[in-house]
């Protein structure tokens, strides 16, 4: 069955709340919609789709509704061009939080995303991003405690 292999909802919210020592499941759960919300409007449609495909329905929702609108109106579809204090606002204003509160949630969710997703994929998302929201990428941030 598909789906064995992935993590669930209540797994990914838990594992946020942690990371990003948020109060409670409410907060956990605004940021990861948050975060996937804007990472979906960054990211190529296609790539998202994929990311969406491992996620719990619950969650996949998010990128779904970010990503579709602007595949179906461009023939090719491409990510909105912004930059970490933009993706840092939206999550913000998302979330109802501040920016710096904002970049320590979007950082638990990728991390979290990292453990969720197919190594792969993660790859293709950093490849993806800008340097600047890159940073915020496990993999970046491990190269940069080694370095």
């Amino acid at each position: 069955m598909e789906g064995d292999h992935l993590m669930q909802h209540d797994e990914i919210i838990g594992k946020v709340q942690a990371l990003a020592q948020l109060p409670g499941r409410g907060p956990a759960e605004r940021a990861t919609q948050a975060v996937l919300t804007t990472l979906a409007e960054r990211l190529p449609s296609g790539l998202a789709e994929h990311v969406a495909a491992q996620l719990p329905p619950e969650l996949a929702v998010h990128i779904r509704e970010a990503a579709g609108p602007a595949a179906e109106e461009t023939t090719h579809s491409t990510a909105e061009r912004f930059d970490l204090a933009t993706f840092a606002g939206r999550i913000a204003a998302r979330a109802g939080t501040d920016e710096s509160a904002a970049l320590r949630e979007a950082a638990a969710v990728l991390e979290v995303l990292d453990a969720a997703l197919a190594p792969g994929l993660m790859e293709n998302m950093t490849d993806a991003l800008p340097a600047d929201i890159g940073q915020l990428l496990p993999s970046a941030r491990a190269a940069d405690d080694e370095a």
